[in-house]
């Protein structure tokens, strides 16, 4: 008999912006056709600090049309606004001096629309440069990247791109070098890449003209605006790549051959930039001693000097075999004899300079003698035929045949990380066949290697992830399986190198540990401490899931990381003992969730600096920022009920931006002066059609226990115009855990789900948003114990009607919405996007936007199931499609018949079930949609067809007629037309 649990709830004070007994708002509820002209900073990569602080810079881009630039004065009332057109995420930059700020402006929105009625006249980019100082602009047309020349900020670079750019044709274009004091502007043709390096007096050029003529690397001296011409050849240069400190230089340059679909690339290096810039090359074709038969240098990796100079690391890869259908004849080439003559591998010998001895050459001549041998042995052509068109699914098969499809561009480029030591002339391949995958730590001294392909197979049947990890000493090349057969349960318990190269972190039985390199040993670090360093909150079917690393301190010393509220400090010495940095999380439940990056230019954690933390209240759902000083006392500087987050700092000086947000208030941010972040002050203006529109008069947070007694909290979102003592028609919204977003302010968009919080409370709809927790081998079940339960407490703020309450969730909600229908008769009309509805045939379907089998997700993921055949009542104990005759709520369903997440047969499995029932259901599907709607005219259709589907049925409005009687397909067109642009039918 199923336990019956008492459900307590309590609902506490409003958090925001208290409810108030006041009359309906005048203001117009915003409409879905009002929302294309929504303006908004977008969350990420809208707002800039120039490295002084006295300028920032924000962008308001709508959800359809043209975006704008701010770019205002932190210390006075200058502000300047320039029309960007149509984007989202505006590639700007500010000068070192804070003098200039550089902008790509894009064509406008109506341009784009009319550009794909004629794709034969490509749209360009336009660059402003504008001196802040006077608001002096200077435009550039046709601009593909630019760049300030970094530190010294006295030129910009802008490429232009090419004008009639062919697929094969050269790459190169016209490069403007434009002098910031002088305003006067040098042209450099055929540049195809550029780079400054990072003190800014050097830029590096690789030049691709057509034909190749005049294909050069040239390195640029900006100080003197002299030029010097490196390496020029009938070559490609490519993959420009600066030291960090900017003292040296690497490239690749690429030499065709008619053999091979790929180039044969050398590897150069430019170092002395102090004196005489001097370059040194690799070239494969002169080390027939060491380097691999048949593999030449990939272009598909930069190569990278190490720190000292010493050597360069780059990858290496198979070279692919011309076919005979793709060989291209070139006029007046002579046929080409396939076996060497002697003379010409005579001339190979001379010419290897890694021949320094009578037993070198004794090596050369028996590679060249084999290499000769499988030539001669090769099989003779074969006559061709007509190949069946197909694919071969063994059992053996590591990767499922569809996620080797999924990867085969990224199998083609795989390639080998190798090295050349300058100064022994020795090359070495670092990664083979059994060790693919490596990272060098810092300093290059060592590098990490994670080798999964021991368990590759297991892994992508049940999702739990193993590996052998390795240490590799780049300075002989020599390897060591230091841990073997890894649990990697989550990101966290993978191998994190130190700043210094020499140790890394790694998580094993709930514990972190250290390995050090050069020594060999490992030492476990937290097994002592008095807490638990696994994330009990994690409840995937996974085994002691770490908590998350904060990092490493630069010294190399120290590592931060945290259990599930406070961070502690991890000496690396065993004299010394570990510390609780912040003590109160636990007992006040504050998670100390992660470290703000205000030093960009920080190698590891500098704790003799300032460090800002973002804290979360976990019951009270507040937020705010501490600040750790001198690695050891932590004092807290905000702490809001609101959502604070996006902390930057100035580079040069110790200016603060910071966001705050409510759900009813949308995110601005706030400038500081001061290092504690006080006497902050507004200097942006979000959303500025908010005060157009009723919002949301506020929110509230429920309590309430799960039916399996778990304490768990829901977010309630109140209506525009809410009257205390009145009911209100509610949407229940839900996905895991969400009571976190009680503070976050939704942006009114036309979201890939049709839903939106905003336009939903603005239109007189309360929203309730509740957490859910999960059992093992109870995914669906544990959202009828915890929705359930939530509804009820809700109900009792006397806020939701009880008769008008629909539910909706997509993909996982989805799932949840299809199965809490079968279930209980309390909801009025539900709405499910991309759901799962059979879990047994789900279970061993692809889920094709990566190629994997679901099973693995179903086990250690959000299924958080066993194998099917461990538990078969599971299964249907769990399946929406096993209950579906209990189903009596209005269902609309979406669900793309290119929805490469959840297959589009579990969608039509339940509709036509549903539909063979006569249920009340209608599917929505959009042609070539995967899991989310992309394309706009989709998003925006669906957002209003879900509201009006809601509307009939929670506010009583008429049924649209899509609903109530179908469409037709002969009628279709004529219906979408009606509806085109939020028409009525």
């Amino acid at each position: 008999m199923k336990k019956t649990f008492v459900i307590f709830f309590c609902w506490v004070l409003t958090l925001s912006v208290q409810a108030q007994n006041t009359p309906t708002t005048t203001k117009p509820a915003i409409a879905w056709k009002d929302v294309a002209t929504w303006k908004s900073i977008p969350n990420f990569g809208g707002v800039q600090l120039s490295p002084d602080g006295q300028w920032a810079a924000y962008v308001l881009a709508p959800n359809e049309g043209d975006a704008e630039l701010i770019v205002q004065k932190t210390t006075d009332t200058t502000k300047y606004t320039y029309a960007i057109g149509s984007v989202s995420f505006a590639s700007m930059s500010f000068a070192e001096d804070s003098k200039w700020l550089a902008f790509k402006v894009y064509p406008k929105d109506k341009d784009k629309k009319a550009a794909t009625k004629t794709p034969d006249k490509p749209l360009t980019d336009k660059l402003f440069l504008v001196e802040l100082a006077n608001n002096k602009k200077t435009e550039f047309e046709r601009v593909k990247s630019f760049a300030f020349n970094a530190d010294k900020s006295t030129h910009l670079a802008v490429l232009l791109a090419p004008v009639a750019a062919k697929p094969d044709g050269a790459k190169g274009s016209d490069l403007l070098i434009y002098d910031l004091k002088t305003a006067k502007t040098q042209n450099v043709g055929n540049v195809s890449e550029m780079a400054f390096n990072k003190s800014g007096d050097w830029l590096a050029l690789a030049i691709d003209a057509n034909e190749k003529a005049g294909n050069a690397l040239h390195l640029r001296n900006m100080n003197n605006a002299t030029t010097l011409i490196l390496d020029n050849d009938k070559a490609t240069y490519r993959s420009l790549n600066w030291t960090e400190k900017g003292d040296a230089l690497a490239l690749l340059k690429g030499t065709k051959d008619e053999k091979y679909k790929n180039d044969r690339h050398a590897v150069l290096g430019v170092r002395n930039l102090a004196t005489t810039p001097e370059l040194t090359v690799y070239d494969p074709k002169t080390d027939s001693l060491n380097f691999p038969i048949g593999m030449t240098i990939s272009q598909n990796r930069a190569p990278l000097y190490t720190e000292d100079l010493s050597r360069l690391l780059f990858g290496i890869h198979k070279l692919e075999l011309t076919k005979k259908e793709d060989k291209k004849p070139v006029k007046n080439d002579p046929p080409k004899d396939p076996k060497p003559t002697d003379n010409q591998q005579l001339a190979k010998i001379k010419a290897d300079t890694t021949i320094k001895s009578i037993a070198d050459l004794a090596k050369a001549l028996a590679k060249i003698s084999l290499d000769t041998t499988k030539k001669s042995a090769a099989a003779p052509a074969k006559e061709e035929f007509e190949k069946p068109d197909m694919v071969i699914w063994n059992w053996q098969d590591k990767r499922l045949q569809a996620r080797q499809q999924v990867q085969e561009t990224q199998d083609k480029n795989q390639n080998y990380l190798s090295m050349y030591d300058w100064a022994a002339k020795r090359f070495m391949q670092l990664t083979d066949s059994t060790l693919k995958a490596i990272s060098p730590a810092p300093k290059q001294l060592y590098a990490i290697g994670v080798e999964e392909s021991p368990y590759e197979l297991d892994i992508n049947l049940d999702g739990q992830n193993y590996a052998d990890i390795y240490a590799i000493d780049l300075k002989t090349g020599s390897r060591s399986k230091v841990l073997e057969k890894l649990y990697l349960p989550n990101f966290s318990a993978s191998p994190v190198a130190s700043p210094d190269g020499t140790k890394f972190l790694y998580a094993k039985d709930g514990n972190f540990w250290l390995y050090d390199m050069p020594t060999k040993q490992s030492r476990n670090l937290t097994e002592k401490l008095p807490t638990s360093f696994v994330n009990t909150d994690d409840d995937r079917n996974v085994q002691n899931p770490p908590t998350p690393q904060i990092g490493w301190s630069n010294d190399s010393k120290y590592v931060l990381v945290r259990d599930l509220w406070d961070i502690w400090k991890l000496p690396v010495e065993v004299k010394e003992a570990a510390v609780n940095l912040t003590q109160n999380g636990k007992s006040q439940k504050i998670r100390y969730q992660g470290r703000f990056f205000a030093y960009p230019d920080e190698k590891g954690i500098d704790l003799k600096l300032p460090q800002y933390f973002r804290i979360y209240g976990e019951r009270n759902k507040k937020s705010g920022i501490a600040r750790l000083e001198n690695g050891l006392k932590v004092s807290t500087l905000i702490w809001e009920d609101a959502a604070i987050g996006s902390l930057l700092k100035a580079k040069k000086s110790n200016t603060f931006l910071f966001s705050r947000e409510t759900f009813t208030d949308p995110a601005d941010y706030f400038l500081s002066n001061s290092p504690l972040l006080d006497n902050a002050k507004q200097i942006t203006k979000n959303a500025p059609s908010f005060d157009k529109y009723a919002w949301s008069k506020g929110v509230q947070l429920v309590n309430y226990v799960s039916d399996k007694g778990d304490s768990l909290q829901g977010a309630l979102f109140l209506p525009a115009g809410y009257e205390q003592g009145k009911k209100y028609p509610t949407i229940v919204y839900y996905y895991e855990k969400l009571s976190q977003t009680l503070h976050s302010f939704a942006n009114p968009n036309y979201s890939g789900t049709g839903w939106n919080p905003s336009v939903y409370t603005s239109n007189g709809y309360a929203v309730f948003v509740p957490d859910i927790v999960y059992k093992l081998n109870d995914p669906g079940m544990s959202a009828v114990w915890c929705v359930l339960p939530a509804v009820k407490a809700a109900l009792q703020t006397g806020i939701i009607d009880e008769a008008r309450v629909g539910i909706h969730g997509h993909s996982w909600g989805g799932y949840q919405t299809s199965f809490l229908i079968t279930q209980t008769a309390q909801f009025k009309a539900a709405a499910a996007g991309a759901p799962l509805t059979d879990l047994v045939s789900m279970y061993n379907l692809v889920y094709r936007n990566s190629g994997n089998s679901n099973g693995s997700i179903f086990e250690a993921s959000q299924g958080r199931l066993q194998p099917p055949w461990e538990n078969w009542e599971a299964y249907y104990r769990n399946s929406p499609m096993h209950h579906v005759k209990k189903v009596s709520t209005p269902l609309l369903m979406l669900h793309n018949d290119a929805d490469g997440a959840v297959d589009f047969t579990q969608g039509i499995e339940y509709y036509n079930a549903l539909r063979r029932l006569k249920k009340p259901v209608v599917l929505i599907q959009y042609k070539g949609e995967n899991h989310g709607l992309a394309k706009l005219p989709n998003r925006k259709d669906y957002a209003q067809r879900m509201m009006e589907f809601f509307d009939h049925y929670l506010k009583g409005q008429p049924a649209p007629e899509w609903w109530s009687k179908g469409v037709s397909k002969l009628d279709l067109e004529g219906h979408l037309e009606k509806r085109a642009n939020f028409g009525q039918e």
